[in-house]
């Protein structure tokens, strides 16, 4: 009799040998707890599920694997025996038809984290949950350069105390009322001997048909829960204001569909000077319309008029970008000057359609004059001016081609 069972045993021992250690595979330590236990396996099965891997073995294979390490250390006896004895232990342990040793389906346990039937996918025979949209603005520095930003999201959960049974002990029951129909058959007199029939859902039940004996104590029975989770945005290079970056099957969760997906939305902060020195750049003021971006340079009316000056303008990346004129090289209020390639970086996904890596800056001069001017200076300022008006022949009143003489009262 004990000959089968050796002779198993024996043949899985290669299997054994090359397996690999479950704390290892889930990516935790062997003090981790059972919500740590949890967390590891609802965001490696998501990562390597064969849905979002199509045709390949390898991540096919790991999500199994993934199924069978929880399996193993979400059962406090099973886990025992695979701390003292390993693989080979857990194996005869198993084979002994022990608690919490026996494997279960993959896609039967994944669905129990996410609802569903344990697939991705927008399949019609599936019922789907909505999808859920949030805002996340970063500074256009990032849009620049390139930068993560981790963010949470408060959403609906599939209890992890329960596995979204809504059972304490996991006992659910068919309902008396509807004897697990869901809906009860109601009669109503409309007239003495004429009666309508109505179907309606049970009232007892909600519908479902069973009834939980002892309710979860985190749930309270409803099978799931609100808690905020955590995600890494990706804001590449170039990104558009506006970008909708998906996060499939991320969105409301319940043990009735499968998840919808979290559609992030990036925008821009609004302008300000950062805290830290990188942060503190000239170009975090500057404005964006696609590849293009713009910024405003103040000049004095000497620097306008007669040249002789330059500016350092710092970039969102920190690297330094002048600006000039010689002396006697006279800019006009309003001037636009396009500097090429210091523009936004062309996004990636943008590649075909732009051959240049970068974008125009596009500068615009303001002039600000003085509110007042000292008389001697006044004085020396009209007399040059007057002179090299008669030197040029200059007059603006006629030059202009506007009436002459007095304007007349029509009062």
């Amino acid at each position: 009799m004990l000959f089968l069972p050796t002779f198993l045993l024996l043949a899985l021992l290669p299997l054994i040998l090359c397996a690999e250690d479950f704390y290892k595979l889930l990516g935790i330590d062997k003090s981790a707890s059972e919500r740590d236990i949890k967390k590891a396996y609802r965001t490696l099965s998501k990562k390597y599920h064969p849905d979002k891997n199509p045709g390949d073995e390898t991540a096919k294979q790991k999500f199994v694997s993934i199924a069978d390490a929880y399996d193993a250390l979400s059962d406090p006896a099973s886990r025992r025996i695979y701390d003292q004895y390993g693989h080979e232990g857990l194996a005869q342990h198993r084979q002994q038809g022990g608690a919490g040793g026996q494997h279960h389906d993959p896609f039967d346990l994944f669905s129990r984290f996410f609802g569903g039937s344990g697939h991705f996918g927008h399949s019609s025979n599936q019922r789907r949950g909505h999808d859920m949209e949030v805002h996340v603005s970063v500074p256009l520095r990032d849009f620049y350069t390139g930068h993560t930003h981790d963010f949470a999201v408060e959403k609906q959960q599939i209890c992890e105390e329960c596995e979204g049974s809504g059972s304490a002990d996991g006992k659910v029951e068919t309902c008396s009322v509807c004897d697990g129909a869901g809906r009860v058959v109601q009669k109503h007199m409309l007239a003495p001997g004429i009666f309508q029939q109505l179907q309606m859902q049970c009232e007892k039940c909600g519908g479902k048909g069973k009834q939980i004996v002892k309710a979860c104590a985190v749930c309270g029975g409803k099978r799931v829960v609100r808690r905020k989770s955590s995600y890494v945005l990706d804001v590449e290079k170039g990104m558009p204001k506006g970008a909708r970056v998906v996060y499939e099957n991320e969105g409301d969760e319940s043990p009735d569909w499968v998840a919808g997906d979290l559609v992030v939305v990036v925008g821009e902060k609004e302008a300000e000077w950062g805290s830290e020195e990188g942060e503190r750049v000239d170009g975090a003021f500057m404005r964006r319309k696609g590849r293009e971006l713009f910024w405003k340079e103040v000049l004095s009316l000497r620097e306008a008029w007669m040249g002789g000056w330059t500016r350092n303008l710092t970039h969102l990346d920190g690297h330094v970008v002048q600006l000039g004129r010689e002396r006697g090289a006279v800019v006009q209020p309003g001037m636009v000057e396009v500097l090429k390639d210091e523009g936004m970086p062309t996004w990636m996904n943008e590649r075909e359609e732009h051959e240049e890596d970068f974008g125009r800056l596009n500068v615009e001069y303001a002039v600000v004059l003085p509110d007042q001017m000292e008389k001697p200076m006044e004085k020396e300022f009209w007399a040059l001016w007057e002179k090299w008006r008669r030197k040029n022949g200059v007059d603006l009143g006629k030059d202009s081609g506007r009436p002459e003489g007095k304007v007349r009262d029509e009062l």
